[in-house]
């Protein structure tokens, strides 16, 4: 009988009217009723499952109303005929991987790139798990304001609004979330710019493959921080860039004799990935000189300013850019919600021309009510309250993390950069990899910094700890099992001297 397909999940969040109909979709779709089979009785199905007979009537009613289900007089609910198993025609599918493999097209010898032997910066899947997640990226989901933002989304879905959401704006973004990015948003960051100067994307990564894919090609040299943003700096590489590393010191991003032959630079002044120095406003000058001089462009990916916990933040470098040399980049979504993967852009009009032509051949726009929906949570001021809350949640934890380093970990440096995370120098001889492997054996997550470089011989002493999705009260005993893997790497090294 049906009834033995359906599986109801009482100790789930999931409500029982949710759970029942998914499973009888799936059932139908999947063609598991006989043609002019009754389904059921509410009564029966009610008692199998041991759920009330209101659920069940409410179901089968909301599937009839939506053709999945007919009812007849005196005789029950029965599967719509369109989804009987005899309408089912056609051969069987091939199942994957039963192939013949002669006849397997060789894919690899197709692949005009292959991005995924490309360093990458590696996280695990399933971090939450880790009882001390010194991750970085990840937000405490505990903090999401989900009544304002359903609030929002009520303000775009409700009422005899024009649903302009439910259209294709082809190449158009939300003239609303235009015009609070343009008064609201940019001029926090001292960014004066018109309409057409402001581009909306899928996140900031997005964003720099729009970038990447307009202006980068194969010879173009791309100056970028050493230790740098190792997705942006694949970006670039995937275009055939030249790729030209600058270090970095206590003020950012050192010119070099090789500055002058880059035709970009791609830098993160406000806090450079990943050591979270924030550039000095002689340096930032140098480098907007040195750019007029040499005719190139800057890309200024603006690092954690969403969450900038810093007194008096300096302004972005764009502000200070009256020739229009810096393409600027930021998120609407990392400190709110990472997953829903909105960003934007400003640059001069007839950049974003090109780059709103090129996304348009991409994916048209970013998904229309998701830019209604945020354009109402900032109109209402609802993404103002929640980013002084996060800079006060940030705060207490930096200096919860600054402290117990400070008390467990004297062996290692950081510096006092008011980031979303430390980055931390170990002992020289210290292979953060192996500290890691040994931290995660008592649930401690943490992330090695030897991927951030460019060096062929890149130094293997550093990590960085994030602390935004880690519980407050877990801060100081995980620092402390750290501190007892660290002691355990130590003495390692030692004998293998």
């Amino acid at each position: 009988m049906i009834e033995h397909c359906l599986l109801i999940d009482f100790s789930a969040d999931r409500g029982l009217q949710e759970q029942l109909r998914e499973a009888l979709v799936s059932s139908i779709l999947a063609g598991r009723f006989i043609p002019d089979e009754m389904l059921p009785s509410c009564r029966s199905l009610s008692e199998q499952l041991g759920i009330s007979r209101n659920t069940v009537s409410l179901v089968y009613e909301s599937l009839r109303d939506e053709g999945y289900l007919v009812s007849r007089p005196r005789s029950g609910y029965f599967v719509d005929p369109q989804y009987a198993q005899e309408e089912c025609t056609g051969e069987a599918p091939i199942a994957l991987g039963t192939q013949d493999s002669a006849a397997a097209p060789d894919w690899g010898a197709r692949f005009r790139l292959h991005p995924s032997e490309l360093v990458a910066i590696t996280k695990p899947a399933q971090w939450m798990n880790y009882r001390y997640p010194f991750i970085y990226g990840q937000p405490d989901v505990t903090h999401f304001p989900m009544e304002q933002w359903r609030e929002a989304a009520r303000r775009v879905t409700g009422g005899a609004r024009d649903h302009h959401w439910l259209h294709d704006l082809v190449d158009q973004d939300s003239p609303m979330l235009i015009e609070q990015l343009r008064s609201r948003v940019l001029p926090k960051r001292g960014i004066l710019a018109r309409s057409d100067e402001i581009l909306v994307t899928l996140g900031t990564q997005n964003a720099l493959s729009l970038i990447a894919q307009l202006l980068v090609s194969r010879g173009v040299r791309v100056g970028v921080e050493n230790p740098g943003f190792r997705e942006a700096i694949n970006t670039f590489t995937l275009q055939q860039a030249e790729i030209v590393p600058h270090p970095v010191d206590e003020e950012g991003l050192v010119l070099t004799p090789a500055s002058a032959a880059c035709d970009y630079f791609y830098v993160t002044p406000s806090h450079q990935a990943p050591t979270g120095v924030s550039m000095s406003n002689a340096r930032r000058q140098e480098l907007l000189q040195h750019a007029i001089i040499h005719n190139q462009i800057i890309i200024e990916d603006d690092f954690d300013s969403e969450t900038n916990i810093e007194a008096y933040p300096r302004p972005a470098l764009k502000a200070s850019d009256p020739g229009g040399r810096v393409i600027y980049v930021s998120s609407l979504s990392k400190a709110l919600a990472p997953g829903l993967r909105l960003g934007f852009l400003v640059a001069p009009a007839e950049v974003i021309d090109e780059l709103r032509a090129l996304r348009r051949l991409m994916y048209r726009h970013p998904p229309a009510n998701i830019q209604y929906q945020m354009a109402h949570f900032l109109a209402q001021g609802h993404y103002d309250s929640f980013l002084r809350r996060c800079r006060d949640h940030s705060a207490y934890r930096w200096s919860l993390l600054r402290e117990a380093l400070e008390r467990e970990l004297p062996v290692c440096r950081c510096n006092d950069s008011r980031a979303t995370a430390f980055w931390v120098e170990a002992p020289a001889g210290v292979d953060t990899q192996r500290l890691a492997w040994r931290a995660a054996h008592s649930s401690v997550l943490i992330e090695p910094g030897v991927n951030h470089f460019l060096d062929a011989t890149a130094p293997r002493h550093f990590f960085r700890l994030g602390f935004s999705a880690i519980e407050a009260d877990a801060i100081r005993p995980g620092i402390r099992l750290l501190a007892e893997a660290l002691d355990k790497e130590l003495g390692r090294s030692s004998q293998s001297l």
